[in-house]
C-alpha cells in the first residue's frame, strides 16, 4: 500500500506507484515515456495542494495519477511513444489530461452562477448573496438592450429593460452593479460581445474609482464576436470592423490589464443553436484560431497574448462524449499553436476553459428533473478538466432563476467538488478505451471541418457564405426527427410525459417599475454630466474608429465623461456600418 502523510497525500516514491508496480516492460524500457514521467513527477510533487484528504471515502489512499503502467486499458497502451504524443501527462504536451500536472488537488475549479436581472441594485444584491453562499467568481447576464448596444431609454429597448439580464446604459449603472464589491478580491465574468469594449471601460473606470490598479484586475470578457454570425446573432458591426475592435482590446490588455482575459472563445451558444459535439469543437476553436491570426497580423507576438484566450464550451447531455470532446479540445489547440502559429510558451500551448451545462437540454416540463441533468453535465466537465464552471438553474426554461434554485445549482457544484471523490486522481477517465477512442473520433471530426473552412477562405469568409449556419440546422433537423420518432428520448417530453402537469416552483418576476426606474436614473445621468466633454467624447471616439488608433484610450475617457453605451455604439456606426445577415437556405 502507498505511504501517505497525515492529509491522505502520497509520499515519495509512492506517488507513482500506480504508474510503474507491474509496469509492462515496453513502458519501463521507453526512454520518452521514462522522459515523460519524470518529468510530470517533478512538478506534481512540487505544485500546491489544498490539503484535503485524497482517499476513497472508506480510508483508502489514491495515486494521484493512474495510467498504462498499472494495466488501464487505453487505445494508445501498446507503443509507449504513441502514448506520450497523443495522451501524455497532465500539465504537458498535448494536454489531453489536463493543463495542471496536479489536476484539482492544487486548486478546485472556479464556481461562478450567470446571474444580472433587473436593476443594477438587484443584480449587486445577487451577487452578494451568491459569494456569502461559497461562489468564488463572478458571471455577469446582461439584458437584451444592453447586449444590442442600447440605453434603457430606446425606442427599441420597451418591454426588454432588466428582463433578461442586468441593465447598464452608463458608468453610473456599473459603478452601482460593483458597489462594495472589491474589485481586486473577485474574479468576474461578463457575457457580453458586440458592446464588449464599451462595458470593459466601464467596468475599469470603476475599479480606478475603487483605487485598484489595472494589473490586479482578473476576470473574463465573452467578447467572441465571431460565435454571434455564427449562432447567437447578436451582432452590431460587420466582421472586419468588428475584428478590429476585438484585436484592439486584446492588445490593450496584454500591455495594461495583463491578468485579464480579453476573449471567451464561445462554442456554448453553438451547441445551443444545435451543433453536434464535432461541429462545436470544430467551430470554436476555428474561431481562437481566427483571432490568433489577426493579433500576430497586428505585429503582436503569439505569446504575449495567447496566454489570455480563454474558451467557454457546453457540456450537453451525452456523458462520455462531451468528456472526450474536452480532452480533444486541449489536444488540437496545443498542437496547432505550437506547429502552425510557433507559440513556445506553455502557457500559450495550455487551452483553458470554462463551461457551462446545456441550457437547451432543460425543460420546462418537469423541472425538477432539470437538477438530474445538470449534475451530470456539471459532473462530465469536471471529468473533461474545466478550470471554471457554472451550473444552470432548474427553473431558466421558464424565468430568471430564483435564488433557491440558484443555491441548489451552486451546491450540486459543490458536491461534486468535496464528496464524491473524482478530484481525488487527475483525469480519472485516461485510458479509457472508449474515451480515448472518442477522443481521436473528436479530434478527426474537427480537423475535416478545419480543412473545409480553409477552403472556403477562412471563418469570415465561411460565415459570410453561411457554411456554418447551414451546418448547423442540419444537425438541429436531424436530432429533431430523431425525437420524432422516438429515436430518442427526453424523459417528460416525448416519453415519461405527465398529463395535466402544473408548475409549482416559484418563478421570478420582473417588474415593469425596472425599465422605468432604469429610464429615470439614465434621464439622471444626462442632466448632471457635462455636454461639453461628452461632445469632445463622442468626436474622439468617431475620428479613432476612422483611423488605426487602439479604441480603448478613448472609449474609457469617454465612460469617465459618463457618455452612454448606445451613444458609443452609435458613434461607431458612422465608420464601421451596420451588418445584416445573408439569407440562407
Amino acid at each position: 500500500m502507498p505511504e501517505v502523510n497525515e492529509k491522505g497525500e502520497l509520499l515519495g516514491a509512492d506517488l507513482l506507484g500506480s504508474l510503474t508496480n507491474g509496469a509492462a516492460t515496453k513502458f519501463e524500457e521507453s526512454f520518452e515515456y521514462q522522459e515523460a514521467l519524470r518529468l510530470w513527477k517533478s512538478k506534481a510533487e512540487t505544485a500546491k495542494t489544498t490539503g484535503m484528504k485524497y482517499t476513497t471515502l472508506s480510508g483508502k489512499p489514491l495515486d494521484i495519477l493512474y495510467g498504462p503502467g498499472a494495466g488501464v486499458g487505453t487505445s494508445h497502451a501498446n507503443d509507449p511513444a504513441d502514448f506520450v504524443e497523443n495522451v501524455g501527462f497532465p500539465g504537458q504536451f498535448p494536454y489531453t489530461r489536463g493543463i495542471h500536472p496536479n489536476g484539482y488537488r492544487g486548486k478546485v475549479w472556479t464556481m461562478r452562477q450567470f446571474a444580472g436581472f433587473g436593476t443594477p441594485e438587484d443584480t449587486n444584491e445577487r451577487f452578494k448573496y451568491l459569494l456569502a453562499h461559497g461562489q468564488t467568481g463572478l458571471s455577469t447576464a446582461f439584458d437584451l438592450p444592453t447586449l444590442m448596444g442600447r440605453d434603457a431609454d430606446d425606442a427599441w429597448s420597451e418591454g426588454e429593460v432588466g428582463i433578461c439580464g442586468v441593465a447598464i446604459s452608463s458608468l453610473k449603472d456599473m459603478e452601482t452593479l460593483f458597489a462594495g464589491i472589491p474589485l481586486d478580491k473577485v474574479s468576474t465574468s461578463m457575457t457580453i460581445n458586440s458592446p464588449a469594449a464599451m462595458i470593459f471601460a466601464y467596468y475599469l473606470c470603476v475599479a480606478e474609482k475603487q483605487g485598484v490598479a489595472f494589473d490586479k484586475l482578473q476576470g473574463t470578457l465573452q467578447n467572441d464576436i465571431l460565435k454571434e454570425y455564427i449562432a447567437q446573432k447578436e451582432f452590431i458591426y460587420p466582421p472586419e470592423p468588428s475584428m478590429r475592435i476585438i484585436t484592439d482590446m486584446i492588445e490593450y490588455c496584454t500591455a495594461e490589464v495583463p491578468q485579464w482575459n480579453p476573449v471567451s472563445v464561445s462554442g456554448y451558444h453553438i451547441r445551443e443553436a444545435g451543433s453536434t459535439a464535432a461541429q462545436e469543437l470544430a467551430f470554436t476553436l476555428a474561431d481562437g484560431f481566427t483571432y490568433v491570426e489577426h493579433c500576430i497580423a497586428r505585429g503582436m507576438d503569439v505569446d504575449s497574448f495567447a496566454p489570455r484566450i480563454s474558451f467557454f464550451f457546453n457540456s450537453h447531455i451525452d456523458f462520455f462524449e462531451e468528456i472526450a470532446k474536452l480532452r480533444a479540445a486541449r489536444r488540437i489547440w496545443a498542437r496547432r499553436m505550437k506547429e502552425k502559429y510557433g507559440a513556445k510558451s506553455a502557457k500559450s500551448l495550455a487551452l483553458r476553459f470554462h463551461t457551462q451545462t446545456a441550457g437547451c437540454s432543460l425543460t420546462a416540463q418537469q423541472p425538477e428533473n432539470n437538477i438530474v441533468r445538470t449534475a451530470y453535465e456539471a459532473l462530465a466537465a469536471v471529468l473533461g478538466g474545466t478550470q471554471s464552471l457554472h451550473t444552470n438553474s432548474m427553473d431558466e426554461t421558464l424565468a430568471l432563476p430564483s435564488e433557491k434554485a440558484v443555491k441548489i445549482a451552486l451546491r450540486t457544484q459543490q458536491i461534486i467538488a468535496y464528496e464524491i471523490g473524482v478530484i481525488n486522481t487527475v483525469d480519472p477517465l485516461g485510458g479509457s478505451y472508449f474515451v480515448e477512442s472518442e477522443t481521436d473520433r473528436l479530434e478527426r471530426e474537427a480537423n475535416t471541418y478545419f480543412d473545409q473552412i480553409d477552403a472556403l477562405g477562412g471563418v469570415i469568409p465561411a460565415i459570410e457564405a453561411g457554411f456554418f449556419q447551414r451546418e448547423i440546422a442540419d444537425a438541429a433537423y436531424r436530432y429533431q426527427i430523431e425525437l420524432d420518432r422516438k429515436e430518442k428520448f427526453i424523459v417528460g417530453i416525448n416519453e415519461f410525459v405527465e398529463k395535466d402537469e402544473k408548475i409549482t416552483i416559484p418563478i421570478l418576476q420582473i417588474s415593469a417599475e425596472v425599465e422605468r426606474a432604469q429610464k429615470r436614473k439614465l434621464a439622471e445621468v444626462k442632466a448632471n454630466r457635462s455636454a461639453h466633454d461628452v461632445a469632445e467624447s463622442i468626436a474622439e471616439i468617431q475620428a479613432a474608429g476612422f483611423g488605426h488608433t487602439n479604441l480603448m484610450p478613448v472609449l474609457i475617457k469617454a465612460a469617465r465623461n459618463y457618455v452612454t453605451l448606445g451613444e458609443m455604439i452609435d458613434t461607431l456606426k458612422v465608420p464601421f456600418g451596420e451588418y445584416v445577415e445573408s439569407v440562407v437556405f
